[in-house]
């Protein structure tokens, strides 16, 4: 399975999910809301998933061997960061510059 397509759909400074994505694979079959999510040990994804009756969390898709979920990981945080930094490029956001340290040392700790 080959990773066509990633969409950074949103971009979010201000709390530990910094980004929604949509991933296409095989130009054929499309996730969407993959997470970008600050954590204490640096940026991680999280796949969708929905709420279960006992108040748990459930993947809905995910990968199913280390190896491909190492090589979704890093084409997503790659795209995150390159979209990131087109972002913050852009004059428009005007961003307080603790969220841009934050963002950075996140960022550095990949």
């Amino acid at each position: 399975m080959q990773i066509s397509g990633i969409i950074i759909r949103r971009i979010s400074l201000e709390s530990k999910m910094k980004a929604i994505v949509s991933i296409t694979f095989d130009n054929a079959f499309v996730v969407h809301d993959v997470k970008v999510i600050e954590g204490s040990n640096g940026l991680f994804i999280a796949m969708p998933s929905r709420r279960t009756q006992e108040g748990d969390f459930k993947d809905i898709v995910h990968p199913i061997n280390s190896e491909f979920r190492e090589e979704l990981s890093c084409a997503v945080l790659e795209k995150y960061q390159a979209a990131l930094a087109d972002y913050l490029a852009d004059e428009s956001h005007r961003v307080d510059a603790s969220h841009l340290e934050k963002t950075a040392a996140a960022i550095d700790t990949l």
